[in-house]
């Protein structure tokens, strides 16, 4: 079972080596994490996906919600949630398979964001699941180098909200 945790934290130095090490010592598996600046500079945001038994899913919450610089963990499963990554990636290109790498790009829904005689960047934004398709898709092509920020998320909007 897969769960995303949305940490809010102090932004300040050391925060990302705690948490990590919160995971690494209870021998949790981060399968992607992600941090940024929240709208208010002093607090951040950390997003981190990662699996485990029910047990394993809570004590993770548990623990979280133990640190001083934590300020609030809000967990979310992936179907009730609005994820996205981001993705580049540099291919090696020439006129026999051009027009596949551009066919899979209007398929996949990615942009060409820079280009050169026989390479092209590639940008996708999309679910982590489409991603991982569009990385597959592009193997038969040569594939010099991939980027991937991690999922960030957020929970659906529900009624009681609005």
């Amino acid at each position: 079972m897969k769960r995303i945790y949305s940490v809010l934290v102090e932004n300040r130095s050391g925060v990302l080596c705690k948490v990590a090490g919160l995971f690494s010592r209870r021998c949790f598996n981060i399968d992607s994490l992600a941090v940024g600046e929240t709208d208010d500079e002093s607090i951040s945001c950390m997003t981190i996906v990662s699996s485990g038994d029910e047990r394993t899913i809570e004590q993770i919450e548990k623990q979280l919600n133990k640190k001083l610089d934590v300020i609030k963990v809000k967990t979310f499963d992936e179907n009730r949630s609005i994820s996205r990554e981001l993705m580049l990636m540099k291919v090696k290109y020439n006129k026999n398979n051009r027009r596949d790498i551009l066919e899979t790009c209007n398929i996949m829904k990615a942009d060409i964001v820079d280009m050169s005689k026989s390479f092209m960047i590639i940008q996708l934004c999309d679910v982590p699941a489409k991603v991982k398709m569009f990385i597959n898709m592009m193997q038969s092509v040569s594939v010099v180098e991939v980027a991937r920020t991690g999922t960030l998320a957020l929970q659906e909007c529900l009624e009681s909200e609005k």
